[in-house]
């Protein structure tokens, strides 16, 4: 056979932002082998017809939390479905090395505290048969894996180590402890991590209610951090920084920009940093994208990182409602859907749900802001007429009414989204239209009983490129591709190309969308998380070897660790 795999007929968008061509793709041994009209050149193994359809690199998705998630499911559920064939690991400043066996419960309740994966999932879903990052790395490189993964070593861990109760107060490390922090970076670069991530939000919190280690880290200690990435000559410094409080002025914006812009003059390596717009700073992103530009213009590589839809918290029947605290509404709580179907079809237990949740329902201002996603396909463009509280008065009903009403029509599948951050899609517009900003905080795997927004790319894709058309359809698969992969140096992926890595995605654009999110109960121990499908991506390629098929599993584990030689 010549060929392993050949792609046909396809409109070829290489992800370099180069014109869209009519092009066919071969690939052997996992790799890119060939370009251009093939002809009636025999011997594939395997065939793809992409006539009428768009012929992408793989999608890079930098921003996950699928640490754990990854020792249960090779895929990654539920980015698999959208298209995506790497992942970074590690963000936020959580990671689950470097960990000493009597740390491994502190981690997993970290984790659980700031990115909402049940804990003692974490801790019966891993084999925790590692202390250093690279041997992190290790687990990760001989597990089964569908997608491409790689991972960046988290302050929180290392600060925990190396400083015990006192990485989460406003103290500085001694210098044996600052050292041993370095380290620690050392030993995760050498071992393959592609960079260190830290949070200094204060929503970040331990199970006590304490900031996360590394959240009052002083600049200086971030800085000696940084170094070493830069005596790497590699690695990226990933940050969520204090922007997300109430009250931060445009003095605060400069202060945090500064310390992320002078790292990276000094270290000559990439930060990115996450920013997102709230209606109650609406104007934040705004100075924080003029800061930015300001020490672009001194050298500073800086990577504002969002994400191109709210980040809405969502609400249903079959996982929590926004009348839970009510107590029929709590007493729904052990029953599963049918059963909670059956409460509501009752005419008593109905008004009594109703009348409970009065107190709640008579909020104009929360359910005007809280939107109706389904049943059907999923919309997040926030339209006034979608939202529960106006189907409530056009309905003459209350917002519990509408909500119980809709359940029963829909035998339970109506989702809520209620949007906490990029509330507002003409900022979300403003940021994406930056020459400096980067696609990522999806969160998949992360906040799983609370948000889905790993779908990002069918979204971005569908919504900012086919139908705003923000960008050219060029453009917009570099952002998803080439850009992202190489910030994070892997640059071997993300593009179309001879000798490249054979990561691909066969899309029908036309038919690119949405489902409804659905929960379910497929983690250990049976806790529950959101799950979202996508439509219109035919084929997912992993290194040469047909991935999904239609949104199906082919069978397929040829993922690879990033960020070390592939064999």
């Amino acid at each position: 056979m010549d060929f392993d795999l050949v792609v046909r007929g396809g409109t070829l968008v290489d992800g370099t932002g180069a014109p869209a061509r009519r092009a066919d793709v071969a690939v052997r041994a996992g790799r890119v082998v060939a370009v251009g009209d093939l002809g009636a050149r025999p011997g594939a193994a395997r065939t793809l017809d992409a006539h009428g359809r768009l012929v992408t690199p793989g999608f890079v998705d930098v921003h996950t939390h699928l640490d754990a998630q990854l020792g249960w499911d090779p895929l990654a559920t539920s980015s698999c479905w959208h298209g995506v064939t790497s992942v970074v690991l590690g963000n936020c400043g959580v990671s689950f090395a470097p960990c000493r066996p009597e740390d491994r419960p502190y981690l997993a309740r970290l984790m659980e505290s700031v990115e909402d994966i049940p804990a003692e999932a974490i801790l019966a879903g891993l084999p925790w048969n590692w202390e250093t990052y690279g041997q992190f790395l290790d687990f990760l490189g001989d597990a089964p894996k569908g997608v491409n993964v790689g991972g960046m070593v988290g302050h929180c861990a290392m600060r925990y180590q190396a400083m015990g109760e006192r990485s989460m107060e406003e103290a500085s490390p001694s210098p044996s402890e600052l050292a041993a922090m370095q380290e620690m970076v050392d030993e995760a670069m050498a071992g393959g991590a592609l960079g260190f991530s830290t949070s200094r939000t204060l929503l970040h919190r331990v199970p006590d209610g304490r900031p996360v280690p590394g959240t009052f880290a002083p600049p200086e200690e971030l800085a000696a951090l940084a170094r070493v990435l830069g005596r790497h000559g590699r690695g990226v410094l990933e940050v969520v920084p204090r922007l997300d409080m109430a009250g931060v002025g445009l003095e605060e914006q400069r202060r945090e920009v500064e310390w992320m812009g002078q790292a990276s003059v000094d270290t000559g390596r990439p930060v990115t940093f996450a920013l997102a717009q709230t209606d109650l700073m609406p104007g934040l992103h705004r100075g924080v994208l003029g800061f930015v530009d300001q020490w672009v213009a001194r050298g500073a590589e800086l990577w504002p990182q969002t994400t191109p839809r709210g980040v809405g918290v969502l609400f249903s029947l079959a996982s929590r409602t926004p009348f839970d605290r009510a107590g029929p509404w709590a007493a729904l709580g052990p029953l599963g859907l049918e059963e909670r179907l059956a409460v509501l079809a009752d005419p008593h237990r109905r008004r009594e749900l109703v009348e409970a949740a009065q107190p709640v329902a008579g909020q104009e201002g929360f359910f005007r802001g809280v939107w109706v996603l389904g049943p059907g396909e999923a919309r997040y463009d926030f339209r006034p007429e979608a939202s529960l509280w106006a189907l409530a008065q056009a309905a003459d009903e209350s917002v519990a009414e509408t909500f119980v009403r809709l359940n029963l029509e829909s035998r339970g599948q109506v989702v809520l989204s209620w949007p906490v951050l990029n509330q507002s899609l003409d900022a979300v517009e403003e940021m994406l239209s930056h020459p400096r900003t980067v696609l990522g905080l999806g969160d998949s795997g992360a906040h799983v009983g609370q948000i889905m927004d790993a779908s990002l790319p069918t979204f971005y894709l569908s919504y900012w490129v086919r139908d705003r058309r923000l960008v050219p359809l060029e453009e917009g698969v570099r952002k998803l591709t080439s850009e992202p992969a190489r910030l994070f140096g892997i640059g071997d992926r993300g593009v179309v190309a001879e000798g490249a890595w054979a990561d691909l995605n066969v899309v029908d654009l036309a038919s690119l969308g949405l489902p409804v999110p659905r929960f379910v109960h497929d983690l250990p121990n049976g806790a529950g998380r959101w799950v979202q499908e996508g439509r219109g991506i035919d084929y997912t390629v992993v290194n040469g070897q047909v991935f999904m098929d239609h949104g199906r599993h082919t069978g397929a584990l040829a993922g690879q660790l990033l960020g070390r030689p592939a064999a």
